[in-house]
């Protein structure tokens, strides 16, 4: 099964994410836990490039396909195999973030998008998006907080754009949930971390029968 986790910069993905992989491991599924850009080595490389604020050169057709490359070597190196093995995959991003912040972020013609996240992905497309919605100026704040306290790279260049360019990114991710609600869970994550976290096992258990059973035997063996 494959899952993806999306939404503007500071929603909370990242950590409802790791909170999820932990319930389902301590339940007994086996998970692989990623994320894009990144989640091999040659990608985490174009990964460093994308989210460097020195490189703020970038045109957004460039942004665009190495998005795209880095999407493409992922897929084949860990995605595809995991889920060959029969594997939970969890994904930090997927193709719905591409649409989101280079097609109505950036502006990019939608269209080309779609046929280059084809082309990358090779058809492969999420069982379900939990879409983790938050205000942009809630989220922004808790970016900034994130980046200022971490030790490692400051991978920024996004949290940097205008409050306009972010509001666009949120509201393509609200229109691409309406458009398939079939696949979509929206999220509220406005608020603490565990008030969000019992909001996702909630919509999952509803979602996906087989992985609610294992939410509940996993909130059972908690002490």
């Amino acid at each position: 099964m494959f899952i993806t986790f999306e939404g503007v910069e500071g929603c909370g993905k990242t950590t409802q994410l790791r909170l999820l992989k932990e319930r389902l491991q301590g339940a007994g599924h086996r998970v692989t836990a990623t994320r894009e850009p990144g989640g091999c080595p040659i990608a985490d490389q174009m990964r460093a490039i994308l989210l460097d604020a020195q490189n703020s050169a970038i045109t957004p057709l460039a942004e665009l396909l190495l998005y795209a490359a880095a999407r493409a070597q992922h897929v084949q190196e860990v995605i595809v195999p995991a889920l060959e093995r029969g594997e939970v995959v969890l994904c930090d991003r997927f193709t719905d973030a591409t649409l989101a912040y280079q097609g109505y972020g950036r502006e990019l013609a939608l269209a080309t998008i779609e046929q280059l996240n084809q082309l990358a992905t090779g058809g492969l497309e999420p069982r379900l998006t939990l879409l983790i919605d938050c205000p942009v100026e809630t989220g922004l704040s808790r970016a900034r907080a994130r980046i200022e306290a971490a030790t490692g790279a400051r991978e920024e260049r996004f949290e940097l754009e205008s409050i306009l360019f972010h509001e666009r990114v949120r509201q393509g991710y609200l229109g691409r949930a309406a458009a398939a609600p079939e696949r979509f869970l929206i999220i509220d994550g406005s608020g603490d971390v565990a008030a969000t976290e019992q909001r996702v096992l909630t919509a999952l258990a509803g979602k996906v029968p087989e992985l609610g059973a294992a939410f509940s035997a996993a909130q059972q063996a908690k002490p």
